[in-house]
Parts: structure tokens; C-alpha cells; sequence
């Protein structure tokens, strides 16, 4: 049946997924053996394991062992048919979705998992010079740009500028945290690279929190643990600090003092895919829609919202913009949908809370889990490691992870340091404005929003 046709053509109803995440992949991995017709729609044709962006970017894992090819998950399925597409509009009134430079798509159910996009929270500069962490194609741009950092250095050091090798991270959330002990982990392997100086005397690592403390959401003693853990490993780690603005080559803070640097890593927040703007429907402050206890849009009970695009309310509020979330609102959707099949009604979501984990590095992480149980250390770190190859997507991304971290592990070597972006000018021949002292600039290439 053609993507397009209108779902009253066909005798099985159309189900119109948006987004290949978490969310929307768990929901259409239940409805493959329903009596439906199921489009699943996402502008890029993988799914990625955002957990594991940060590896990507710090050169411990390559990009297509974190992503997945949609199609090649439902390959041999005759109910989940994948289009790539963006979506530029959608009318419920017509229950319709509307791609970019593509026929529109008819649907009886619309299950809306476009995820969540980084927010500067309207500080200046944030947008222009800082590197998000959201995409595939953002890990590989801060990859880019980081050991370029160090080529450049390695090159002719006054001409480097101030603060060339000086990496800030805004964000002491898990992003945050993961990315600070990586880079730190990343100068030791790069100190075996470069002969000429010391990666690990010449390079820093900065993490900026605007709360008292790290990791917000985890109980005092595993904030403390990873605190001690990243600062012995040389992460200067500073907290009650705000940034007010972003520079090319500095970043201003709310206190008055000013840092420089080159290289900004955006870890601070998120808020909903601007699909979620499409609906004119009730948001919350991060653009989430808020939705039915069913999931459902009121006023459209054929469209529903689920993971990072949702306010879900919860026991405390909304629930988090977890992957957990994201699974298991998907799944729920996805059921509700089967029961409205069997003229059943709907249920209520209620989320079931696994726990959380961060990893700081090596043989460090903090977990978790339900009923109080908690672990830090070596035994919280080997939990997030099989837990996390568990979830991947495919047998070889889990055993591509495997070998890697194994190989990362017994060696000590961060095995994908490669610079994979345009060689530019100022790279090519002599670096711009040598002469002069100049300092090189390269502004971060952005990276547009999921579906």
C-alpha cells in the first residue's frame, strides 16, 4: 500500500509514527504484528543511542555503533513500512501529515515521538558558538573540532590562541558529567599522539553547574562521590555558576569573571522537538505538550504524544525526559491504539521508575535502582556497561561496542581519533593569520532538529 494513500482506501487503519527514538521505535516494534498499517517517519534513516553520543565525540566509539538503520530493523515486516521525511506541518482537523518536498500523509492514529532539541535558555551566544550533543552529526562535529583543537596546537601554539586547548562543558546533569570524565580520558590517550608537549598538562576541562551540586536528581552520597571522583581526575569542577553569555573565544559568567575557550559543550537542558509547535495545543515551559492520562492530545484522541515531546503528569509533576520515559509511553500508545481496535477503552499511563545511571569514566558511575537500592564505583560502572550494550539496537552494534570498550578498556586508547570534517583553509596551508598572532576561530556547524 502506498505511503500516501488515504487510510480509508485500505482495510487495515494507517498509524503515522513520528521519529525513530526511543519512543517511536518501541511504539512501532509493538504494533508490527497488529492488524495496521504502520508509517514510521524520522529525517534521518537510523536510530541512535543518544546515551552514547558522548563516546562518539570523545573518540571511544564510532558512529555506527551507536546507530541503527530503521529499515534494516523491520526488514522483512509487512505491517512497518519507513519513510524519510521531515515534518513540516500537521492538520488534525483532516488527520494529516505534512513532509517536506513530499506527498502528505493520511493516518487514523498519530503517534507524535519527534524527541527533544538542546535549548540555550535565550543566553547569547549559546546557539552561535557552543557545540550541542543531541545527533550523530553533532558528536562527529565536536569530535571534529577537538582533536583539531590539539592538531592546531601541536601546530604553532601562539597562534592557537587563548584557551585553544581549555574545554568547557555547561551542564552537570548525566551529558554533562559522562562528557567531562571522557575528556579528561581523551588527553591521556592523546599524550601518547603528541610528542612535542603534554596533552594532559596543556589541556582542561571545565564543568559549570548553576545548582549547588552535581546530578540534581541523585540522592547526596553519589553527588559527592562523583564530585571527589571527577576532581581527582583533574576536572575542575565548578558549581553555583551561571553562564551570562558565549564568545567565539571566551564565555562570560554571571559573576563577573570570564573563561577562555575555544570549544563550548552545550549540556545544560532540552526542550520539545518544535513538532510539538505544530499542534496548538497546551505546552509547558520546555514546549512539551501536556497530554491526556491516556497519552492522548485533548481534543484529538486520535493523536498521541509520547517521550521528550510529552508532559506527562506524574506523582511529582511531570515525569522526566528519560529513555525510559520514551519506552515506555511508546509501548503504552501503542497499546492504547490495539484497544481502541477492540472497541476497548483506553488506560491510564503510569510509569514504572528502573532507576538512573551516570558514568564518570573508568571503573566510575553511580546507580539507582528501585527500592533504595543503590551502587558507585567499579560494580555501578560494569551495571551501566552490559546495560547499555544490552540496549543497543542489533547484534552487531552490541558486539561492535563490546570489542571497542574492551579494546578501550585493556589499552587505554580512545581507538577513533579521526578527524572525518572538510580540511579547512586556514588547516590547508598556513593558519590564518599567523602572521599577525591572530587567533583562529571555527564556529560549530548546527545541527537541525529531529523530525
Amino acid at each position: 500500500m502506498p505511503f500516501d494513500t488515504p487510510s480509508s482506501t485500505s482495510d487495515r487503519p494507517h498509524v503515522v509514527i513520528v521519529g525513530a527514538g526511543f519512543a517511536g521505535l518501541e511504539a512501532a516494534k509493538t504494533l508490527r504484528d497488529a492488524p495496521v498499517r504502520v508509517t514510521l517517519v524520522d529525517r534521518n534513516n537510523y536510530h541512535k543511542f543518544q546515551p552514547l553520543l558522548y563516546e562518539v565525540a570523545m573518540a571511544g566509539l564510532e558512529p555506527d555503533d551507536i546507530a541503527h538503520n530503521v529499515r534494516n530493523i523491520f526488514q522483512g515486516n509487512e505491517t512497518v513500512n519507513f519513510r524519510l521525511g521531515t515534518v513540516v506541518d500537521i492538520d488534525p482537523a483532516r488527520q494529516q501529515v505534512h513532509l517536506h518536498g513530499s506527498q502528505s500523509l493520511s493516518y487514523d492514529h498519530l503517534i507524535l515521538a519527534a524527541g527533544a532539541v538542546s535549548t540555550d535558555f535565550g543566553i547569547p551566544g549559546v546557539e552561535e558558538h557552543a557545540y550541542p550533543l543531541k545527533n550523530v552529526p553533532d558528536a562527529v562535529n565536536l569530535r571534529n573540532r577537538v582533536l583539531r583543537q590539539f592538531e592546531r596546537y601541536d601546530r604553532q601554539r601562539a597562534a592557537a590562541g587563548e584557551g585553544a586547548l581549555t574545554f568547557v562543558v555547561v551542564g552537570g546533569g548525566p551529558t554533562g558529567v559522562e562528557m567531562a570524565g571522557a575528556f579528561v580520558e581523551l588527553f591521556d590517550t592523546l599524550n601518547d599522539d603528541f610528542a612535542q608537549f603534554d596533552t594532559r598538562e596543556e589541556a582542561r576541562c571545565l564543568l559549570l553547574e548553576m545548582e549547588d551540586d552535581l546530578l540534581p536528581p541523585y540522592k547526596a552520597p553519589q553527588r559527592a562521590y562523583t564530585r571527589q571522583v571527577l576532581e581527582a581526575r583533574g576536572v575542575d569542577v565548578q558549581t553555583n555558576t551561571a553562564v551570562e553569555r558565549v564568545a567565539p573565544d571566551r564565555v562570560h559568567l554571571a559573576d563577573g569573571r570570564v573563561l577562555p575557550t575555544q570549544t563550548l559543550v552545550w549540556a545544560a537542558g532540552v526542550k520539545a522537538s518544535p513538532v510539538a509547535n505544530l499542534l496548538d495545543a497546551e505546552q509547558d515551559r520546555a514546549d512539551r505538550v501536556v497530554v491526556s492520562p491516556d497519552l492522548t492530545v485533548p481534543e484529538h484522541p486520535d493523536v498521541y504524544v509520547v517521550g521528550d515531546m510529552a508532559a506527562i503528569e506524574g506523582e511529582d509533576g511531570y515525569e522526566p525526559q528519560l529513555a525510559q520515559v520514551a519506552i515506555q509511553s511508546g509501548r503504552h500508545a501503542a497499546d492504547q491504539i490495539q484497544r481502541r481496535l477492540r472497541d476497548a477503552t483506553t488506560e491510564r499511563f503510569e510509569y514504572w521508575d528502573l532507576g538512573q545511571m551516570a558514568t564518570i569514566g573508568r571503573n566510575a558511575a553511580v546507580a539507582e535502582f528501585a527500592g533504595g537500592i543503590a551502587f558507585r564505583g567499579f560494580m555501578a560502572w560494569f551495571l551501566w556497561v552490559v546495560i547499555h550494550i544490552a540496549k543497543l539496537v542489533g547484534f552487531r552494534n552490541r558486539l561492535s561496542a563490546l570489542v571497542n570498550w574492551a579494546y578501550n578498556y585493556f589499552t587505554y586508547n580512545r581507538s577513533a581519533r579521526l578527524i572525518l570534517d572538510a580540511v579547512p583553509l586556514s588547516d590547508d596551508g598556513p593558519m590564518e593569520g599567523e602572521a599577525e598572532g591572530e587567533q583562529v576561530t571555527e564556529r560549530p556547524q548546527t545541527v537541525g532538529p529531529q523530525p
